[in-house]
């Protein structure tokens, strides 16, 4: 599994990488696997306020339908609207090109509750 240096997970296979006071966040490589082809992606809405692990968005593909929640609290600052035309970019490159939204942070010290890259690859191979 190959998973980039300096990102946090949740266990719903979520990941953010934090650059200032904003984090990028998208659903994980085991997720995207898991979804098979992405179909869709229903992208939060621009100054939306999320809540760490509450509903962010939602994805769909020709397996099933999925909730993506908010690895962190705060506000969407921007959504990556090229998943529009494009929603399998989740599926090509799910840590740069298929991010889902970027979300000016609450609170930083929200990133204890979640897991670093090797709690994270420790934790997929006991699913």
């Amino acid at each position: 599994m190959n998973i980039p240096d300096g990102l946090y997970f949740t266990k719903e296979h979520e990941w953010i990488k934090i650059e200032g006071a904003t984090a990028t966040a998208g659903i994980t490589d085991y997720a995207q696997h898991a979804l098979g082809d992405v179909t869709f992606v229903e992208l939060p809405k621009k100054g939306q306020g999320v809540k760490q692990f509450q509903l962010m968005a939602t994805i769909e593909s020709v397996k099933a339908a999925s909730d993506i929640y908010a690895p962190v609290s705060g506000t969407i600052a921007e959504a990556n609207d090229a998943l529009n035309a494009d929603p399998g970019l989740v599926n090509q490159d799910c840590y740069t090109k298929g991010w889902v939204a970027k979300i000016k942070l609450a609170d930083p010290g929200e990133t204890k509750n979640l897991m670093d890259p090797a709690a994270y690859k420790t934790y997929v191979e006991g699913l």
